[in-house]
C-alpha cells in the first residue's frame, strides 16, 4: 500500500512522485489531516502564436534588408545618373538657312532636319492639347504621378494574360528624362532611373521649359521630330495655322505614330484624334460647341514638300557658308538654326550668271575650236540606250542640254539619240534629233602650239559631217535650240534660216572662264557674284580666290596720287618713248598699237590707256605714292614699288577691284563688300549685322526728333578728286576703250577696260551712281586668249569683258531712269576743249582751273627716275587697253 506523499513546503518545488519505502509505525497521537494544495496552473499550447511572431521578426528584418539594399541601389542609381542640369541651356541641333535679300531660301545647312520653335511661339492650345493627351497632372505633379501609375497598375493586372499591351504611366518630364538621358530600354532599372530623373528636372527647370524640350523633341512619325516639324509633315502648315482639329491629331501622336498615319489609317488617326479632344474637354481646354466642331471637321493630311532652293547663287552662297565657318565655328553654323539675310538679288545674280555663260560660250565657239566626243560607248539599236544610261553626265552642262549618241551619218547631216525624262523617277523614253553640217562651221579642229604658253591654231571648217562626230560619239547637244546667226556678206540680204523640228546644235563646256560682281557702292552689300562657268564643275570661287594682273584697269590708282597733288585732269603729259633702268637692264615700255601720240592730257591718256603717258605720271608721284593708294583703296596690300606695277602688273581678286572702284562713286569712302546683312539665332535674336553706322536718337520715342545715322566708313580720298576720277572714267566709256559697255544703255556710265601682256586676262571694271560690276575673263591656268594669226583687239578687255558688263547693267537698272553723278559741294565744273576738239565740263579742285603747265614741264623726256620705281622685264607684265 502507498501513501500520497505529504505537500511540499510553500514556496519550495513540486517533489516528483516517492520512490517505494517501508513504513514505521509512529508512536505519536496522531494529527488533523491537512488538504492537499491545488497544482500550478500550466500555459496552454498555442500553435499559430510562435509563427506569426515569427514571420513578424521576419518580415521586419526583411524590410530593413530591403531598405538598407533599396538605399544602396539610389546611391548607385544617384552616382551613375547622367549631369540633367545641362537641360537649362539645352538648344537642340538645327538647320541653318540662308535667304536671299527678297527672303527665298538659298540654302539649309545641317547634320540633322530639325525645327526649334520656343514655347513662346507654341500655340497655348497645341501645348494643352499635348497635356490633356499625355499628363492631364502636369501642371501639379513633381515629376511623377501617383494617381496615374496606380490606375496604370490596376489596369495591367486586370489585362493581365489577355494579350493587350501593357500601359504606362510616365509624365512629360519622365519621357523628357527617357528621350534626353537615359534612353528607351525596357527594364526596371531604366525606369527607376527615369523616375528619379524626373524628380531632380523638376526640381532643376520650370515648368515651361520642360514642356519646351519635349515639344521639340518627341518623334511624331513621317521622320518628324517636334511639333513644328510635324506641323509641315502631315499639313505644310505653321504652328500658329493648325485648327483645333489637327492640333489634337498631333497629340495623338506620341503613343504610336505609325498606327495613327492619316495616309494609312484615316479611322484610327480620327479615333484617336477624337480621343484628345474629349480629354481636352474633360480638362474644359476648349468648350463644348468647340470640340464639337473639331470632331465634325474632316482630317485630310497636306504632306509638305521640300521648300524650292534657289538656282542661282551657288558661289555666292559658297562664300557666304565660309565666312559664317570662320565666324561662328562649323557647331553653330550646321547646327544653331541661324537665319542668315544675305544680299543676293536673285534676278540679278540670274542676269549675271547667264551674261558670262553667253560671253563665255561664244567666246568657245570663235576661238575655242571643236575638242571631240566627252566619250565613246556602243550605239546599236539595242545597246545605245543603257550604254549612254550608264555614261555620266559631263558636270556643268547646262539643264537645258542634253548628253546624245551619234547613231547614224551622212555626208551633211548625223542623226543623234538620247533620253528624256518627264521626272526624276519617270522611265527613260527615247528621243533622236539632227546635226546639221551647216550649224557647225565653228566646230574646227585645232592643232597645238609649240608650249602651253604659245596660242593654238586653228583649222579649216569642216566639210563633211565625219570630219566632226563618228558613230558612237557621245556629244552635248540642245534640243529646240536656234542655229547661230550667220553674218550675210556686205550689201547682202541675210537668208532665212530653215527650220526643223527635230533639229539640234551642237554644244561643249568651255575652257575660258571669267567672274563676275555687282555690288552697291554706297553699302558694299554684293548683290551678285558668279565664279565661274558652273558651280557644278568647279567649286573654285575666281571672283574672290583667283589673284589675276588687273592690267590697265588698275591705272586710276595712278591717277589719283596725281589728282591729290594738285595735277589737274588737262595737265598734259608726254606719250612718247620711255626708258626705265633696272640694274644693268632697260625696261622698255609701250603702248598697245605701237605707236606714241606726243603730248595728251592726263584724261585723254585715260580714256585711250596710253601706257607711255601713265608711267610718266607714276615717275612724276613716285611708286611709294602708287603702291600706299592701292593699299588705301584695297586693291593690293603691300604692293612692290616696280615701275611694271603702274601698268597693273600686279595681282588682285574681282570682288577687291569692285570695292574699290566703288569709292570714286561714294564719294571717297572705303568700301567692304559683304555678302551677309544680318545673323538671328533660333530665338530671333540678332547675333551679327554687316551695318556698322551708329544711330542717334534710335532709341528715343517722337519728342527726340528724327534719329541720325553717322557714317563711320573711312574717307580714304577727297570727295572732289574722286568726282574728277569719276569724270574722267566717264569720258573713257563715252570717247575712250570702253565704248562698247554703254552701248543702247543712255545713260551716265564709266569705267575702265583692263588687258593685260600676251592678252590673257579681260576685265571691265564700271559703275552708275548706283552699282559697280567688276568683270574678268581669262583661263585659269593663264596663258592667251588670242589665237595665231588673229588681231589682238579681238580679246581686249572692251571686246570681252565690257559687253559683259552692259549686260548685267541693264537688268540692273531695268525700269529705273537715268541717274548723273552727283557732284560734290567745291568742285569746280569749268568749260574746257577736249583734246578731240569737242567741248566739256572738266572737274577741277578749287584753284587749279588755270594750273595746268606748257607742255615738257610735266614727265618731259621721261621725267625724272624715282629710286624704288624698278620693274621686271618680264612679257607677262603690264597693261594694255
Amino acid at each position: 500500500m502507498t501513501e500520497t506523499p505529504a505537500p511540499p513546503p510553500p514556496g519550495g518545488p513540486a517533489p516528483g512522485p516517492a520512490p517505494f519505502q517501508r513504513m514505521a509505525v509512529d508512536s505519536r497521537p496522531a494529527e488533523r489531516p491537512q488538504r492537499p494544495a491545488k497544482p500550478a496552473a500550466r500555459r496552454p499550447f498555442r500553435l499559430f502564436g510562435g509563427f506569426l511572431r515569427s514571420l513578424a521578426i521576419l518580415a521586419a528584418a526583411g524590410l530593413l534588408a530591403a531598405g538598407v539594399a533599396g538605399y544602396g541601389l539610389y546611391r548607385q542609381l544617384a552616382a551613375d545618373l547622367p549631369d540633367y542640369r545641362w537641360l537649362a541651356d539645352y538648344s537642340p541641333p538645327q538647320m541653318s538657312r540662308i535667304y536671299a535679300a527678297d527672303s527665298r531660301l538659298m540654302a539649309e545647312l545641317a547634320h540633322e532636319r530639325r525645327v526649334f520653335v520656343p514655347i513662346e511661339a507654341i500655340p497655348r492650345r497645341l501645348q494643352q492639347a499635348f497635356i490633356s493627351a499625355e499628363d492631364q497632372n502636369f501642371e501639379s505633379h513633381a515629376g511623377l504621378d501617383p494617381a496615374a501609375i496606380l490606375r496604370a497598375v490596376v489596369t495591367n493586372l486586370q489585362n493581365y494574360g489577355s494579350g493587350r499591351r501593357m500601359i504606362g504611366a510616365s509624365t512629360i518630364t519622365q519621357q523628357v528624362a527617357k528621350n534626353m538621358l537615359v534612353g528607351s530600354d525596357r527594364t526596371v532599372l531604366r525606369k527607376a532611373r527615369e523616375a528619379l530623373l524626373a524628380l531632380r528636372i523638376e526640381q532643376a527647370l520650370p515648368k515651361s521649359r520642360i514642356l519646351e524640350i519635349y515639344l521639340n523633341e518627341i518623334f511624331l512619325g513621317a521622320q518628324a521630330y517636334g511639333v513644328a516639324a510635324a506641323a509641315q509633315a502631315y499639313f505644310n502648315k505653321a504652328l500658329d495655322e493648325l485648327t483645333l482639329s489637327e492640333m489634337a491629331f498631333l497629340a495623338a501622336l506620341p503613343k504610336a505614330p505609325n498606327n495613327y498615319n492619316p495616309l494609312r489609317f484615316p479611322e484610327a488617326a480620327r479615333a484617336r484624334r477624337d480621343w484628345v479632344i474629349e480629354r481636352m474637354l474633360e480638362d474644359r481646354a476648349i468648350t463644348a460647341e468647340e470640340a464639337a466642331a473639331a470632331r465634325a471637321e474632316p482630317l485630310v493630311a497636306r504632306p509638305t514638300r521640300r521648300p524650292e532652293m534657289l538656282p542661282v547663287g551657288q558661289y555666292f552662297t559658297e562664300e557666304v557658308r565660309r565666312e559664317l565657318l570662320s565666324r561662328f565655328g562649323q557647331e553653330q553654323t550646321q547646327g544653331g538654326g541661324l537665319v542668315v539675310r544675305t544680299s543676293l538679288d536673285p534676278g540679278l545674280q540670274a542676269a549675271a550668271d547667264a551674261a558670262l555663260r553667253r560671253a563665255l560660250l561664244d567666246f568657245d565657239r570663235r576661238r575655242g575650236g571643236w575638242r571631240g566626243p566627252v566619250a565613246r560607248i556602243a550605239h546599236g539599236p539595242t545597246e545605245w540606250l543603257p550604254a549612254l544610261e550608264a555614261t555620266p553626265r559631263p558636270p556643268g552642262a547646262l539643264p537645258e542640254w542634253r548628253h546624245a549618241v551619234v547613231l547614224e551619218l551622212r555626208e551633211r547631216e548625223a542623226r543623234v539619240a538620247w533620253f528624256e525624262r518627264a521626272h526624276a523617277r519617270a522611265p527613260a523614253e527615247p528621243r533622236t534629233g539632227t546635226l546639221l553640217l551647216e550649224d557647225l562651221g565653228w566646230a574646227r579642229p585645232l592643232t597645238p602650239g609649240a608650249n602651253p604658253q604659245q596660242p593654238q591654231r586653228l583649222g579649216a571648217p569642216p566639210r563633211r559631217m565625219a570630219d566632226v562626230v563618228q558613230p558612237g560619239d557621245v556629244v552635248l547637244i540642245e534640243p529646240g535650240a536656234p542655229p547661230a546667226p550667220v553674218a550675210a556678206a556686205p550689201g547682202a540680204r541675210a537668208q532665212p534660216v530653215a527650220l526643223r523640228a527635230d533639229r539640234v546644235q551642237l554644244r561643249q563646256l568651255p575652257e575660258v572662264e571669267g567672274a563676275v560682281v555687282a555690288l552697291d557702292p554706297h553699302t558694299g552689300r554684293v548683290l551678285a557674284m558668279s565664279g565661274g562657268w558652273s558651280f557644278e564643275r568647279s567649286w573654285f570661287n575666281r571672283a574672290t580666290q583667283a589673284l589675276r594682273q588687273p592690267g590697265s584697269s588698275f591705272k586710276p590708282f595712278v591717277y589719283v596720287p596725281a589728282l591729290e597733288a594738285g595735277i589737274p585732269p588737262n595737265q598734259r603729259f608726254l606719250d612718247a618713248d620711255v626708258e626705265v633702268m633696272i640694274g644693268n637692264q632697260v625696261w622698255r615700255p609701250q603702248n598697245s598699237d605701237g605707236r606714241t601720240m606726243g603730248y595728251v592730257s592726263m584724261r585723254r591718256a585715260m580714256e585711250l590707256s596710253r601706257n607711255l603717258a601713265t608711267v610718266r605720271i607714276a615717275q612724276e608721284v613716285g611708286m611709294d605714292r602708287v603702291s600706299e593708294t592701292a593699299a588705301r583703296f584695297g586693291v593690293i596690300d603691300n604692293m612692290p614699288r616696280f615701275m611694271a606695277m603702274s601698268l597693273g602688273a600686279g595681282e588682285t581678286t574681282v570682288l577687291r577691284q569692285a570695292a574699290a572702284y566703288a569709292a570714286f562713286v561714294n564719294g571717297g569712302r572705303r568700301v567692304e563688300p559683304t555678302l551677309i546683312d544680318s545673323v538671328q539665332d533660333q530665338r530671333g535674336r540678332v547675333i551679327w549685322r554687316a551695318s556698322a553706322r551708329s544711330c542717334q536718337g534710335c532709341d528715343a520715342g517722337p519728342e527726340g526728333g528724327p534719329p541720325r545715322l553717322t557714317d563711320n566708313r573711312r574717307q580714304i580720298v577727297d570727295p572732289i578728286v574722286a568726282y574728277q576720277m569719276t569724270s574722267i572714267l566717264q569720258g573713257a566709256v563715252e570717247r575712250g576703250t570702253g565704248t562698247r559697255a554703254r552701248e543702247g544703255l543712255n545713260r551716265p556710265v564709266a569705267g575702265k577696260t583692263g588687258t593685260t601682256n600676251d592678252f590673257m586676262d579681260a576685265w571691265f571694271v564700271g559703275f552708275t551712281p548706283d552699282v559697280v560690276i567688276a568683270v574678268w575673263i581669262g583661263y585659269d591656268e593663264p596663258r592667251t586668249l588670242q589665237r595665231a594669226g588673229e588681231q589682238g583687239v579681238e580679246v581686249t578687255g572692251g571686246r570681252l569683258a565690257a559687253p559683259v558688263f552692259r549686260e548685267v547693267l541693264a537688268a540692273a537698272l531695268q525700269g529705273s531712269p537715268p541717274v548723273p553723278f552727283r557732284a560734290p559741294p567745291g568742285v569746280a565744273l569749268v568749260r574746257i576743249t577736249h583734246d578731240t576738239g569737242q567741248t566739256i565740263l572738266e572737274a577741277f579742285r578749287p584753284g587749279t582751273e588755270n594750273a595746268a603747265v606748257a607742255p615738257g614741264e610735266w614727265g618731259a623726256g621721261g621725267g625724272p627716275a624715282n629710286p624704288g620705281a624698278a620693274a621686271r622685264v618680264d612679257s607677262g607684265l603690264g597693261g594694255l587697253y
